[in-house]
Formats: structure tokens, C-alpha cells, sequence
């Protein structure tokens, strides 16, 4: 701990969408207090001069990702692509400080799936069996223990969440799951890319990743845990024009007799006291404007003309609930801090 009582944090790669998340929300936590930020290409450059959402909040500077000392730390998150946090993980394990990966490079138990669906070798493999994956609600003592987060993928999450009930229970099946899922452009990360552009992404839904997008193992991987059945999962993503939100529509076919009230109250009993999950009222619409900067997601269960499919209904902010709240979350955890600590920031409406 800090004098000021409060843990020191530091944030790789504090430019892009995931990582002024983190900013805004660890600026104002109770109990953190960020020391320090990151930048390859911004060095030197004020926080708060780049986003001045951060004026009178934040007074540091960008500092050098080759040369900053992040052992001085008891936190670091990694808001930056895949690859770069196995490359310093091992030596701030090492010096005792906590590492946060939002991207992939501890997500996998299995190395050769990272491997394959990342197309890079897994320079610290020895360290997968040490991390936890950083989905609170779903793997929260292991979240306890653990010096090393990977953070799960946005979609993942949706459908994890959406999806475990049923499996746990055994009353679906499990090999012919369905996920129609949808996000804002933000979901691509902060880059220059023609997809991304206004003009492109405006007025316009598309799909993409159809023959095998890099969310599938990770999420088949994960569902797998809570079935004894063999999980096979269709995944559709689709790119809509808004800048923000995700929206999951997930279908499951009944294979046991199972009522309205009884599916409602297995979801009910499963995400019970969770602060973060809103299990709405059976036939509900949740909206991703609902969710929009916060921790929160929200779903529903429909039964289709009273059928044998039970479709869930999910709806999360895809850079909070998919990204750097899931990340704030995890820490308070670690930390044993109210799991709350700096993510009660109700949603934006409009």
C-alpha cells in the first residue's frame, strides 16, 4: 500500500478505449490510485491533454512503455494487444505485483489453442496455470488467490453468462448452442482502419468472422466446464453502427420438460446477490442504452411461440461489462475491496 493508503496502479497503454476506461474509473476509486500510465507513441504527453475528461482529476504524463518501472506497483493492467503482457508478466510476478491482461495471453488453459488462434508463440506458458480467468461472477474464489487475470473477451462474457444456467442444469443441448451476437465499433479497438471509419460503419450491419472468429475456443472452452456433454457452438458477430453496446441473442433447445417459471428461476437462483448481472422479468427487452458506461448486464429469457427453445437475451456496455470494468472488477476482488469500488456509475441515458 501506498502512504495515502491506497494500492498504486499502473496502466499499459493508456491511449486506446479500454485504457481511458480504466483511467476513468481508477481515478475516482476509493482505494487505488493510478502512479502511473503508458504510451509507445504518446510519451510525455499530459493524460488529461489527450482526454480532458481527466482535467482536475489526473495530472500525470505518459510515460515510456520501454523504460517505465512498473515494479513500483502493486497492480498493472494491460490495455494493450495480444502478446505484449506475457512479454513482462514474468518480472513483475516476480517483484510481487498483481498483472490485469485484458487481452488473450492468459485467457487459454490450453497453450496450443492460444497458439493456433493467435498465430504467436506463448513466450510464458509456464504461467497459464497460475492465472485465473477474469470473469468475477463465474470464477470469483480463483479470482481470490490469483497474482494473474486474464480477462475475458467481451462476447465470451455474454455468452457465458447467458449460457451456463442451462448447461449446469443439463436441461438443453449442449451440442447445438446458438449465439447471434452484435457490438459497436469500438469493439475493434482504437486503430485506423477503413471498417471503422463513420462513413463506413454508418448505416450499416455486417457480419464477419463467420467461418471462425477468435471468441469461439475461449468460449466453447469455457462452457465446457459446466457440462459434462460435448459444447458445440454456432457464433455469428456482427459490427452495428453504434460506437458502444453488445447485444447477444442466444438460442438453446430444451430437452427436458421444463416450465416458464422454472427457467426464470433458475436464472434468478444463479445470479442471485450478483451486483453487476440484472436478471429482468421473463419476455423483458434489454437494451444495450440500458447498459451503456457501466458495469452492468442485463438479460432475459423468452420461450418462442412456447416452443422446446428457450432464447436469452443479453445486453452489456462491451468496454465496461466486455473490457475494463470485467478488469476493475477483478482487481477490488483481488484486493478484497468492495466489488463495487469505483464501478456504482449508473448508466448514460440517452
Amino acid at each position: 500500500m501506498s502512504a495515502s493508503n491506497k494500492i498504486k496502479v499502473g496502466i499499459v497503454g493508456g491511449t486506446g478505449y479500454t485504457g481511458v476506461e480504466l483511467l476513468r474509473m481508477l481515478t475516482l476509486h476509493p482505494h487505488a490510485e493510478v502512479v502511473m500510465a503508458t504510451s509507445r507513441k504518446d510519451a510525455g504527453t499530459r493524460l488529461d491533454a489527450m482526454f480532458q475528461s481527466l482535467r482536475g482529476r489526473c495530472d500525470l504524463v505518459f510515460s515510456d512503455t520501454a523504460t517505465a518501472d512498473l515494479t513500483q506497483c502493486d497492480v498493472v493492467f494491460f490495455a494493450t494487444p495480444h502478446g505484449v503482457a506475457m512479454a513482462d508478466a514474468p518480472k513483475l510476478l516476480a517483484k510481487g505485483v498483481k498483472v490485469i491482461d485484458l487481452a488473450a495471453d492468459f485467457r487459454y488453459r490450453d497453450v496450443a489453442q492460444f497458439e493456433k488462434t493467435y498465430k504467436m508463440t506463448h513466450s510464458c506458458p509456464e504461467l497459464i496455470a497460475q492465472s485465473a480467468y477474469g470473469l468475477v461472477e463465474l470464477n470469483r474464489d480463483a479470482i481470490k488467490k490469483a497474482n494473474l487475470i486474464g480477462n475475458p473477451g467481451c462476447y465470451p462474457t455474454t455468452m457465458q453468462i447467458g449460457f451456463m444456467p442451462l448447461l449446469k442444469a443439463g436441461i438443453v443441448d449442449a451440442a447445438h448452442l446458438i449465439a447471434d451476437c452484435k457490438t459497436g465499433i469500438s469493439g475493434g479497438g482504437k486503430k485506423e482502419e477503413l471498417g471503422f471509419l463513420y462513413c463506413e460503419a454508418s448505416d450499416n450491419v455486417e457480419a464477419y468472422g463467420v467461418s471462425g472468429h477468435r471468441h469461439h475456443g475461449e468460449t466453447v472452452a469455457r462452457l465446457q466446464e459446466f457440462t459434462s456433454e460435448k459444447v458445440g457452438l454456432l457464433f455469428t458477430p456482427h459490427l452495428t453502427p453504434m460506437i458502444r453496446g453488445m447485444f447477444s441473442s442466444l438460442y438453446a433447445r430444451l430437452t427436458k420438460p421444463t416450465t416458464n417459471d422454472e427457467l426464470q428461476a433458475l436464472f434468478e437462483a444463479a445470479y442471485h446477490g450478483e451486483q453487476f448481472i440484472d436478471v429482468m422479468p421473463f419476455g423483458s427487452y434489454p437494451e444495450t442504452r440500458s447498459t451503456r458506461g457501466s458495469n452492468m448486464l442485463r438479460l432475459a429469457l423468452h420461450r418462442p411461440q412456447d416452443g422446446d427453445m428457450v432464447l436469452v437475451l443479453v445486453a452489456q456496455d462491451n468496454v465496461m461489462k466486455g473490457a475494463a470494468g470485467a478488469a476493475v472488477q477483478c482487481m477490488n476482488v483481488m484486493f478484497g475491496f468492495d466489488e463495487a469500488a469505483g464501478l456504482s456509475t449508473l448508466p448514460l441515458s440517452p
